[in-house]
């Protein structure tokens, strides 16, 4: 990627296609990951049962709930994301030198430490809303665990969630999950992005010729998918600590250090895997998609369209 001189709209337009294409693809999967990690009273029992009871309980675009806000934001995420990479390793490689691992892993650092801006808020709402679902659906489904006399709230809206944040705690409402998201993120850039060019460059066409698009494809979803269940353990404590007001009989947690303890305590170490087969079904395309937009030269082909000013 560092070889490849690409304009920053062009970045900007690559990285937010990806997005935008991936998240759609693979949303309900998501969907499923997060209440997977999110539940103790084994409502679902694996990915398909997850989702077949979603639509049971909330229709065909229940697998969609919280797509509005991903879409909304994903552009300028993976936008940072890939672009803020693609800076890093070239300021890096500036002295015409080949990348060493190790500052392979910087870039990525760089990277992963730069997208928490966009991708925080953005996983907090998202998250929200995806496990109002599942408390619903655990009173659909499971009307037993329903504390008796428990008021039912209603489902809310982006917006209502955000203004409520921002009310009560100010912009800092929306970080909640921070050090838990730079946790994860910085970790996943760190073996993804050299993880990515090492397996990218076994499939070049000589030298100095680019891999082919497909090749591309295939190191985006291994690198994603390899980094994705590496991470999980963090992503399952990002989750729980980002979601939804729990029920009365579930605990809130108090920290990365507080969430760690209370769920070895009271589910232990697997617990930590959960989601994780999900997440990588969720990231393995998502990247796959990224670098494929981003190799194809999507962003350029479109700036080339535009009108250019006269001098």
């Amino acid at each position: 990627m560092a070889d490849k001189q690409i304009s920053l709209p062009a970045k900007l337009i690559n990285g937010g296609i990806a997005g935008i294409v991936g998240v759609t693809c693979v949303f309900p999967i998501d969907l499923a990951k997060t209440r997977l990690q999110n539940q103790k009273n084994g409502l679902y029992t694996s990915m398909s049962d997850c989702l077949i009871k979603t639509i049971r309980s909330d229709g065909y675009f229940g697998m969609y709930r919280g797509a509005a806000v991903n879409l909304t934001l994903v552009t300028p995420e993976k936008a940072i994301k890939l672009a803020a990479n693609d800076f890093f390793r070239q300021y890096l490689s500036r002295d015409g030198q080949k990348l060493t691992l190790f500052r392979e892993m910087l870039a990525g650092c760089g990277a992963g430490t730069c997208q928490v801006v966009i991708t925080t808020p953005m996983e907090m709402l998202k998250i929200q809303l995806q496990d109002a679902g599942r408390l619903e659906a655990q009173r659909k489904l499971m009307p037993e665990t329903v504390v008796p006399g428990a008021a039912v709230e209603k489902s809310p809206t982006a917006m209502q969630i955000t203004r409520e944040l921002l009310r009560s705690k100010g912009i800092a409402g929306l970080y909640k999950g921070l050090g838990a998201t730079i946790l994860r993120d910085v970790p996943f850039s760190i073996i993804y992005f050299p993880l990515f060019a090492n397996l990218n460059e076994l499939g070049k066409r000589g030298a100095e010729g680019p891999a082919p698009f497909y090749v591309s494809f295939v190191a985006g979803c291994m690198a994603g998918s390899t980094a994705a269940v590496a991470v999980n353990p963090v992503d399952v404590i990002k989750t729980r600590i980002q979601s939804q007001s729990r029920g009365s009989h579930e605990d809130p947690y108090n920290g990365v250090i507080d969430c760690i303890r209370k769920i070895m305590r009271n589910e232990g170490p697997g617990a930590f895997l959960k989601g994780a087969y999900c997440r990588a079904l969720v990231i393995a395309p998502l990247f796959g998609i990224a670098q494929v937009m981003y190799f194809l030269g999507v962003g350029e082909a479109i700036l080339s369209l535009l009108p250019k000013k006269e001098k």
